[in-house]
């Protein structure tokens, strides 16, 4: 039921907001929360407190996701975005797990080639920098499909965004070196001033005021979809693509549709694990992950063991290359997930693990069927029992750095996102066949993995991260460490975590690993390279009992926020 006439509440919440974003310096930012109502984990603590406010109004889960993904196109340029796509997942206080595709379409005249030379080689940097990159836009089209579960009106739940748009908010300090750093890219990507740039450096505590933004919102407010997908921002956009040979027409635009899939779902013991099925890969490769080490009693090996390590890297050699050669969008190529996906296979497929050896990417092939890292994520529970999984993307940190010259939002480079020439690795080093080939109206395969875990047919965990082609691996340790470590879920999303993806045959490690299990895997043949923090775990548990408690926890790798009601 639609929740009416709730502006004189939202006036009420509205200055705390206000005051939040200006008048500090930066926004408080709270790595847990424990509560007894509902939580929103997001990548900044305005986009949160835009969530818990749609609680306090009488909204639900959906009203909250809503605004948070609205506020953090505003407050987070990086990876929050009018100008890209993701994906939600959702477990309904009905007992029902719905998923919204709302990932980015190649433009009707994009071709298989199109970033090739007349050598058939990849032209340098074309399918990341240039206006070519750009697929259609999604997220604003996810939002209306999602519109339907809420309880308030789109005006309600939008007005935080445009406020915090148009009046401006309190850049943190990483968002104050992003944006130094990158000066000379929006100067030379655009051909227009952005608000971005400034002539001075940017710090923490500086107003970003993005008035072109705000009025692309007060639009979509006005007129709906049509308020991003025709009239004046179409115009925008496709006036963009003109200025830098782009191809997206107005036609793309008022022809994009989200989609409504059935959800993966698998029984992990005692847990049932709803994930995204394709175009995203990433609900395929975190369940045969999952499937892969479940009879082998990897709890009983212990946490960050040699042992431990070595199997789960198998298990992620294997479900990588065979996302390499077998994934694509379901509407344009035949996908052997039935087979991909099955006990008989996946057993198959660790016949040749041996412990304590490692395994070898040359011999490891693709099974035998019969068939960015700059995102963000956000997690929702409320008190009905409505849980949301969402990941959305620009694809490469601020897209392909090209604002919509009076839209005032950053395109997204996900065409990159496609396998441009067979076995060419992408920016993140994936690699792909001719199922990710491009293709007109098409969806690039994508790596995100927004997941739920019920328990007990509830909500226990609500989790994701971004992290381009380490999201399903950071997710698959952030569920072994609960589920099989027991461990307390702020140190199941801070500990240092490791990815491995098939090609290139390495084992990437954070910082903090122990040396002395490092110096194990290497003695067993690993290839070891440290690197810096990767992704960005937002993740929900929540205690069912007597006295219901609901934990947030926001990754300690960036600005992510955790509130609780």
């Amino acid at each position: 039921m639609r929740i009416k006439n709730t502006i004189p509440l939202l006036i009420t919440f509205l200055p705390s907001i206000c005051c939040l974003a200006q008048k500090q310096p930066v926004a408080t930012i709270q790595k847990q929360s424990i509560s007894h109502n509902g939580a929103v984990v997001s990548a900044h603590p305005l986009a949160s407190a835009a969530g818990i406010g749609m609680f306090k109004l009488g909204g639900n889960a959906f009203d909250a996701a809503i605004a948070t993904q609205f506020a953090l196109a505003v407050v987070y340029p990086a990876a929050g975005n009018l100008g890209g796509g993701g994906f939600m997942v959702a477990h309904l206080k009905n007992g029902k797990n719905i998923s919204i595709d709302y990932r980015e379409t190649a433009p009707a005249k994009s071709y298989r080639d199109m970033f090739l030379d007349s050598n058939k080689d990849p032209v340098p940097n074309l399918s990341l920098e240039s206006h070519l990159a750009s697929g259609i836009p999604g997220s604003v089209a996810g939002i209306f499909a999602t519109l339907k579960y809420a309880k308030l009106d789109l005006k309600t739940l939008i007005t935080p965004a445009i406020i915090l748009a148009e009046k401006g908010f309190a850049i943190t300090e990483l968002q104050a070196t992003e944006l130094n750093e990158l000066k000379n890219d929006f100067i030379k990507f655009n051909h227009k001033p952005v608000a971005f740039v400034k002539e001075i450096e940017w710090k923490a505590g500086d107003i970003l005021i993005q008035p072109e933004l705000a009025a692309t919102l007060k639009r979509i407010r006005d007129k709906g979809m049509k308020g991003f997908y025709e009239g004046p921002t179409a115009k925008y956009i496709v006036d963009e693509m003109k200025a830098g040979k782009g191809i997206i027409s107005y036609a793309d635009l008022k022809n994009y549709k989200a989609k409504e899939r059935a959800v993966l779902a698998f029984n992990y013991k005692q847990y049932r694990i709803i994930g995204m099925a394709l175009p995203s890969s990433g609900g395929i490769i975190v369940q045969q992950l999952m499937k892969m080490i479940e009879h082998k009693n990897i709890a009983a090996m212990g946490y960050h063991s040699a042992a431990a390590l070595q199997l789960m890297v198998e298990a992620e050699r294997r479900a990588y290359a065979d996302r390499a050669a077998f994934l694509g969008d379901p509407g344009f190529v035949k996908n052997p997930v039935k087979t991909l996906l099955s006990d008989a296979y996946l057993q198959q497929r660790m016949l040749d693990f041996v412990p304590g050896k490692a395994g070898n990417s040359d011999s490891t092939k693709p099974g035998n069927t019969k068939e960015s890292e700059q995102t963000t994520h956000f997690s929702i529970i409320d008190k009905e029992g409505n849980a949301i999984s969402v990941t959305t993307t620009l694809n490469d940190s601020y897209g392909n750095k090209r604002v919509v010259a009076g839209a005032g939002f950053i395109l997204n480079n996900e065409m990159d996102d496609f396998s441009i020439k067979e076995g060419l690795p992408n920016m993140y080093g994936l690699t792909g066949n001719a199922a990710n080939a491009v293709a007109p109206g098409k969806r690039m395969l994508s790596s995100m993995s927004p997941t739920i875990v019920l328990k007990n047919n509830q909500p226990y965990l609500v989790v994701g991260t971004p992290g381009g082609s380490t999201i399903p691996t950071s997710i698959f340790q952030t569920l072994v460490n609960i589920l099989e470590f027991n461990m307390r879920p702020a140190d199941a999303v801070n500990n240092p975590k490791f990815h491995h993806q098939w090609l290139p045959d390495i084992v990437e490690v954070e910082e903090g690993f122990p040396e002395k299990i490092l110096t194990e895997l290497t003695a067993m043949g690993y290839k070891i390279k440290p690197r810096s923090s990767f992704g960005r775990i937002e993740l929900i548990e929540i205690k069912q009992s007597a006295k219901r408690e609901v934990i947030g926890v926001g990754d300690r790798r960036g600005d992510d926020d955790a509130e609780g009601y």
